[in-house]
């Protein structure tokens, strides 16, 4: 399956990322504290998750967050999830010291 090209809005509000993905709005909640950013929770469709569209919206959201230059960290089971599953092409999102 090709990835699908999202629009990432960073709602800094509300904390969280957010895109529509078939017409449904889905959502990553995130909390900001020195140069790194915790991924939290992963809102998405269950018919969404079914098609596995929540994978395009995590590498959009990661290339965000790269192109910030700060520190990922998944604390959500899905996202962290699909960091392992991808170690070798995101590593270098990590804080040093940080296994997934």
């Amino acid at each position: 399956m090709s990835a699908v090209e999202l629009e990432i809005t960073d709602n800094e509000f509300l904390r969280q990322f957010e895109t529509t993905i078939d017409g449904q709005k889905a959502k990553i909640e995130y909390a900001l504290q020195e140069r790194k950013i915790f991924l939290t929770k992963l809102i998405i469709g269950e018919e969404q998750l079914e098609k596995g569209l929540e994978r395009d919206f995590i590498v959009a959201v990661f290339n965000v967050i790269k192109e910030r230059n700060i520190r990922l960290v998944p604390t959500c089971p899905i996202i962290a999830k699909f960091m392992r599953k991808n170690r070798r092409r995101y590593k270098d999102l990590l804080p040093v010291g940080i296994n997934i």
